[in-house]
């Protein structure tokens, strides 16, 4: 009994050095840089609630991004990311992640002045 009780464990210590646990995915963030001056058409998406908001216009998120990229000369272009009071992390994330899919690499999260 002995020795199958050590295999046992020996197998969950493999399994638990094999697993892979962390991120699964990244999204670039533009931190604050002397040489990350933004330059170009204003880029400010509003992260709502319940929908987005490009330079004071609400718009659908299809919509917001034909827009960014009217705006934008290439996907090196800064777009600034506000999330507006009460919204919640998961959902700035997935705003995120659908500008990251759309081609734009350069995001800056701002918060709000209290």
């Amino acid at each position: 009994m002995t020795p199958m009780i050590d295999v046992v464990f020996l197998l969950l210590f493999f399994f638990m050095l094999a697993t892979r646990v962390g991120l699964d995915d990244a999204l670039p963030l533009t931190l604050g840089r002397e040489d990350a001056a933004y330059q170009g058409p204003p880029r400010l998406v509003d992260v709502l609630p319940d929908g987005m908001r490009l330079n004071g216009v609400d718009l659908a998120p299809r919509a917001l991004l034909l827009e960014l990229l009217r705006l934008s000369e290439s996907g090196e272009d800064i777009v600034v990311v506000r999330p507006a009071a009460g919204v919640d992390l998961q959902r700035l994330v997935d705003v995120l992640g659908l500008m990251n899919d759309a081609g734009f690499r350069r995001l800056a999260v701002v918060g709000r002045a209290p």
